[in-house]
């Protein structure tokens, strides 16, 4: 279904150049773009493919006006990616599906759990004895959230998600293991989104706490005891240990670990690959990777660095005399 050029900005506002009864039948990149397409334009890098593009309309900011106006029809916002963002969303419901069932026939769901009746479960979910879902909360399908553990209003679960696992608890005895059980839970706040096979483990006496607005992508670790702030969002296959703290509006890159029982201030931002192994007070960006080269120059710098604490002894001996 085609939507009216005008209509979206109605919807969404901006300034609209160009002809308000074009219908957009598509959204797509500059590049791949047809006359019926909409498009966005936020990273100036890409100014050429915005002059080569057959878009009907194309999002830019007001920097950009000009370029814009010389290729054809355009929409002025100060943030084309927050635009492009919402309008995904505008399309999405414009485009939506009628709703299937509020619970699915195969979901199990214990009489003893706690679903609000706006809330949506999917295929093959498991929702445990005391478990709590809010409202309008959508999980996809199978979904499990285990004992007691609780979920806010609004957010979505992807597949596979496991929510109140065991955390990875156990003491040595002589060479064996004897586990720890795990008698926490997972609570997680309002509006969090959560990809498809993460885990977040239970705690291991108090919980582990997701805040509100919070954003994890697909295969993602959180162990037991773990607490993130509001609005923190990380990347896929990134992993924090046990009874770490990140605080909020903190981001975490692809890949991304922080070790157990360390604080991550508000406002830290891990780049991707990094391995975070002590606190970090201080809001910024903090990268801890050994770039990448060809194999025989990357173990000569590796030797290289080996060396250097000895290499900083001799220096300081030299100083002295």
């Amino acid at each position: 279904m085609a939507l009216r050029l005008g209509a979206i900005v109605e919807a969404l506002g901006g300034e609209l150049q160009g002809d308000a009864e074009l219908n957009i039948a598509r959204l797509a990149p500059l590049q791949n773009a047809s006359p019926d397409s909409l498009s966005f334009l936020s990273n100036p890098k890409f100014l050429k493919e915005l002059a080569s593009s057959v878009a009907g309309c194309v999002i830019v900011s007001p920097a950009l006006r000009e370029q814009a106006a010389a290729r054809g029809a355009f929409i002025v916002t100060p943030d084309p990616y927050l635009y492009f963002a919402r309008l995904t969303q505008h399309w999405k419901r414009a485009h939506a599906r009628p709703d299937g069932p509020r619970i699915h026939p195969s979901a199990v769901v214990d009489p003893e759990a706690v679903v609000d009746p706006t809330a949506r479960i999917g295929p093959l979910c498991v929702v445990e004895r005391g478990a709590r879902i809010g409202a309008g909360t959508v999980l996809k399908s199978n979904v499990t959230v285990s004992e007691d553990c609780q979920i806010g209003a609004r957010c979505l679960v992807h597949p596979g998600a496991v929510i109140g696992a065991d955390g990875f608890g156990l003491a040595p005895d002589r060479g064996t293991w004897v586990k720890i059980e795990q008698l926490g839970a997972v609570r997680i706040g309002d509006d969090v989104e959560i990809g498809a096979n993460t885990c977040i483990d239970r705690g291991a006496l108090e919980d582990t706490v997701i805040e509100d607005g919070v954003k994890l992508d697909n295969l993602i670790q959180v162990g037991h005891n773990v607490r993130i702030g509001k609005h923190t969002a990380m990347a896929g296959c990134s992993a924090v240990a046990g009874s770490a703290v990140i605080g909020p509006h903190c981001t975490v890159g692809g890949a991304g670990m922080v070790l157990g029982h360390l604080t991550l201030a508000e406002g830290v931002h891990i780049s991707a690959a990094s391995l975070v192994t002590r606190s970090i007070h201080k809001p910024g960006q903090y990268t801890g990777v050994f770039p990448i080269d060809d194999n025989a120059a990357w173990e000569k710098n590796a030797a290289t660095l080996r060396q250097l604490h000895g290499l900083r002894d001799r220096i300081k001996a030299l100083e002295k005399k």
